[in-house]
C-alpha cells in the first residue's frame, strides 16, 4: 500500500503538505492540491481513517438508542441519521432500549465502553428524575419529550402544536366526536401526554366537548393494538366519527381494525396519526399524518452532536431545538 511518503515524492511535496490535502486544510494552493490529488489517485492512496481517529483520540463512530428498531418510524429515523452522520465521516452503531429506563441508562453509561465518540438517545423511559445521570463526559443529544432543563442538547417534535392542528384537521373534515389513541397515562410528560394536550385544546377552540370515552389508552403502541381497540369501540357502540391516532403505527392499526368491523373510512371515519412513515402513503386508504421533518430533526441532532465532539462549542449553552411540522391530507380524512 503506498503511503503519505510514496504520495508526497511522486507530487514533489512534503510529507505536511500531503497531510494537509488530506485534511482539508485551507492554506494549501489549488495546484499544489491538485498535484497532491492527482498523485493520490495514481498510486491508489487510501487514507487510514482508523489511525487518522486514533491520532485524535476518537473513533469516528456514534451511538445511536432507540427504543425499537422494528417499527416504521424508528426506522426512518436511523436511515435520515446515517445519512447526516455521513457528512462528518461518521459511522452509527444503533442499540435498541427496549423502552426500558435501565436500559437507555446502560446506553448512557456504557457509551464510553463501546468507543462511542458521542450518543444519540431516545427517550422514552426515561423521566425529569435523571436529569442528574445526563452529566457524563462525552456529547449527548436526547431525542425525545421527557428530559427538559438537562445538561445535554435536546431535539424534540412540535407534539401540541401539531396534534392540535391535526385533530383541528378532523373538525374542519365535519367531525365532531373525535376519539382520541394514546399510550399509557404516567406522571412524566411524554409523547402521548403531549399530544393528548394538542387535542384537548383543538376541542376547545372548537367548542366541542371533551367526552372521556373518547379518549382511549393502550400498553403498547402497536398496530395490533390499534386494531383491537378500533374494534372494541366500534363493539362497544361509542359513537365517534373521527379518530386521532398518537402514532401512524396505531392509525394503520386503526385502519385494519374499523375495516374488520366494517367501517368505511372516511365515509364514516375519518383518521389521522402522528409521524408520516412511508407506508401511510401506500396504505388503502392511504393515511392522513403529520409530517414533523424527520431530515431536519436527524441533521439538527447530528450537526449538535458534532458540533460536540469537535468541541468548536466550547462552553456554549445546550439547544433546545423543535422542529417543525406539517398536515399531509390523504384519502383516510377524504384528501
Amino acid at each position: 500500500m503506498a503511503t503519505i511518503q510514496d504520495v508526497a515524492i511522486a507530487a514533489g511535496v512534503s510529507a505536511m503538505t500531503v497531510s494537509n490535502v488530506i485534511n482539508d486544510h485551507p492554506n494549501v494552493r489549488k495546484a499544489t492540491r491538485e498535484k497532491v490529488l492527482d498523485a493520490m489517485a495514481r498510486l491508489d492512496y487510501r487514507v487510514n481513517v482508523a489511525a487518522r481517529n486514533l491520532r485524535k483520540g476518537r473513533t469516528g463512530t456514534i451511538g445511536l438508542a432507540v427504543p425499537t428498531v422494528n417499527s416504521p418510524y424508528y426506522g426512518r429515523l436511523a436511515v435520515a441519521i446515517i445519512a447526516a452522520a455521513e457528512r462528518y465521516s461518521l459511522r452509527v452503531c444503533i442499540e435498541q432500549t427496549g423502552a426500558s429506563r435501565e436500559n437507555e441508562l446502560d446506553a448512557l453509561s456504557q457509551s464510553r465502553n463501546r468507543l462511542y465518540d458521542g450518543l444519540i438517545l431516545s427517550t422514552v423511559g426515561m423521566g425529569p428524575a435523571d436529569v442528574e445521570r445526563l452529566k457524563v463526559d462525552y456529547p449527548v443529544v436526547i431525542l425525545g419529550e421527557k428530559i427538559f432543563g438537562g445538561p445535554v442538547d435536546h431535539v424534540a417534535m412540535p407534539n401540541v402544536d401539531a396534534s392540535q392542528a391535526a385533530t383541528r384537521h378532523l373538525i374542519e373534515r365535519g367531525c365532531r366526536r373525535i376519539a382520541m389513541l394514546r399510550g399509557p397515562v404516567g406522571e412524566d410528560i411524554d409523547v402521548s401526554s403531549l399530544r393528548f394536550t394538542g387535542y384537548q385544546k383543538a376541542l376547545r377552540g372548537a367548542g366541542l366537548p371533551l367526552g372521556p370515552d373518547l379518549v382511549q389508552s393502550m400498553e403498547t403502541l402497536t398496530m395490533r393494538a390499534g386494531a383491537r381497540c378500533a374494534r372494541e369501540m366500534v363493539a362497544s357502540g361509542l359513537d365517534f366519527d373521527g379518530v386521532f391516532c398518537v402514532t401512524d403505527t396505531v392509525a394503520m392499526g386503526v385502519l385494519r381494525g374499523l375495516a374488520d368491523a366494517g367501517v368505511r373510512v372516511p365515509e364514516q371515519v375519518k383518521v389521522i396519526g402522528f409521524d408520516d412513515v412511508e407506508e401511510s402513503e401506500f396504505l388503502v386508504p392511504s393515511l392522513s399524518t403529520i409530517d414533523p421533518d424527520h431530515d431536519i430533526m436527524a441533521r439538527r441532532a447530528v450537526d449538535l452532536l458534532a458540533g460536540r465532539i469537535e468541541q468548536t462549542e466550547p462552553g456554549a449553552d445546550h439547544e433546545e431545538f423543535i422542529s417543525h411540522f406539517s398536515v399531509v391530507i390523504r384519502e383516510s380524512t377524504g384528501g
